[in-house]
């Protein structure tokens, strides 16, 4: 059995009431994030109107996120006008208060109350396609990089970095006191859950048996570190330089330095909106990636910031976004890097596109945990969620240059931190290769 908790996240009165100080992560039902009411924070990009834009079959839809630095080019493409560039005037963007309620909001749709589309990572659309019965396309990939998994300050001594081996000796004799070291995750099967369980493992930490993997909203890290309840966790930005600049502990690693250029958020939206409103969708699509190609801009990544940390949003400093953002990482233990090589792209480097090979190790990694079962059609349902040729599509239509459009759905042979290799054509001697698994 798994040692993730049954419950979908922690909420104690004491994080609670920490979480109202120290993350501001949530927002009241009359907020204008919770109620959708939205209006722009930032002057509209130049070129407000396209000749390119395609006749829509609706300007409305709604789109959920999660307040993380990667859910920069939603709320972008909302705020400088894209969405409306390309015909979709009403386009919502509305907070989402973990991630799974981004997935029972997308379970219901819109017409339910919901919402048709988001800022999600990126294995949560084939859990929903699978396991919940409702089909999903992913239509880009938001980012690369950009997350870290951080420890309480009290591991400073254990030099606890990239290699995970320090937490073993003091994972086992919590386990042998009945105790147990708790890792704070975002989401079972999702990308933070991976990084952390990755890292553990190739410690020699199997994290079904040796800790507890807390599902806990990224919002609500913080406060759950200050209080005690999480020992570590991995999440995306802002929340780890915010853990470093409040003093309450430091990032191990930042998840670049396990996986260069790795995956990580997606936008997808209901296989049945798509289907119904193929040229709003295409439109939607268009405004996110010129918004991606915005916000990957260095003289772009102060006003991002700003506009992400406003209440509706983020709800937290801009200093708390802009230098991650910037790449500049100050770990926490005397560690720091400048315009780091591993930093948050949201377009250099093929970032946006969605490649296949991507989703082949997200679902062989739901096989080794656990999640799915070992006779789960990796090809076919990659084929059926990841629609990378609509991808190709939207930036053909916004003029992408030829030069910026992977040829290749594939990005060949992936090596990890650890010397692991991932040949996507070969899955299952990955799977068979790696020590510590369920499957």
């Amino acid at each position: 059995m798994t040692n993730i908790s049954r419950r979908k996240f922690i909420l104690t009165t004491s994080v609670a009431a920490a979480a109202s100080i120290v993350a501001h992560g949530c927002t009241s039902n009359n907020s204008p994030s919770a109620t959708g009411e939205q209006t722009p924070s930032a002057a509209p990009a130049a070129n407000v109107s396209s000749a390119n834009a395609p006749k829509v079959e609706t300007t409305k839809a709604k789109l959920g996120f999660i307040p993380l630095t990667d859910a920069a080019p939603l709320i972008i493409a909302k705020e400088k006008g894209f969405f409306a560039k390309y015909g979709m005037t009403d386009v919502e963007v509305i907070k989402q208060k973990s991630w799974p309620v981004t997935r029972d909001n997308l379970k219901i749709g819109s017409s339910g109350d919901g919402i048709d589309g988001a800022h999600i990572l990126s294995p949560m659309p084939y859990l929903l396609t699978i396991k919940d019965k409702v089909p999903m396309y992913i239509l880009a990939r938001l980012n690369t990089n950009g997350q870290a998994i951080s420890v309480a300050n009290k591991f400073k001594d254990l030099k606890v970095n990239l290699e995970s081996k320090g937490l073993k000796e003091v994972a086992a004799k919590a386990k042998a006191d009945k105790k147990s070291v708790k890792m704070g995750i975002t989401f079972p099967g999702g990308t933070h859950d991976l990084w952390m369980r990755y890292w553990l493992a190739a410690g020699g930490i199997n994290p079904d048996q040796d800790v507890v993997l807390e599902p806990v909203p990224p919002p609500q890290m913080v406060a759950n570190m200050k209080v005690g309840t999480v020992d570590a966790f991995c999440v995306g930005e802002p929340w780890n330089a915010q853990l470093v600049s409040q003093k309450l502990g430091y990032s191990a690693l930042v998840t670049g330095e396990l996986w260069k250029d790795h995956p990580e958020k997606a936008f997808t939206m209901r296989k049945d909106w798509v289907d119904q409103n193929p040229n709003a969708a295409q439109a939607i699509l268009m405004a996110i990636l010129e918004a991606q190609q915005w916000c990957d801009k260095a003289e772009n990544k102060e006003e991002m910031c700003k506009i992400c940390s406003d209440r509706k949003y983020f709800n937290v400093a801009a200093a708390d976004i802009v230098e991650r953002a910037k790449g500049n990482i100050d770990y926490g233990d005397g560690r720091t890097e400048k315009n780091f090589a591993h930093k948050m792209k949201f377009w250099a480097d093929n970032a946006s596109y969605p490649y296949k090979s991507h989703d082949t190790w997200f679902l062989t990694e739901e096989i080794r945990w656990g999640y799915l079962p070992a006779d789960t059609k990796i090809v076919d349902i990659v084929n059926q969620v990841n629609k990378e040729d609509l991808w190709k599509k939207a930036a053909k239509a916004i003029n992408v240059a030829d030069a910026e459009i992977p040829t290749s759905t594939s990005r060949g042979i992936e090596t990890f931190f650890d010397g692991v290799k991932f040949d996507p054509e070969k899955p299952e001697a990955y799977l068979q290769s790696l020590k510590i698994k369920k499957a």
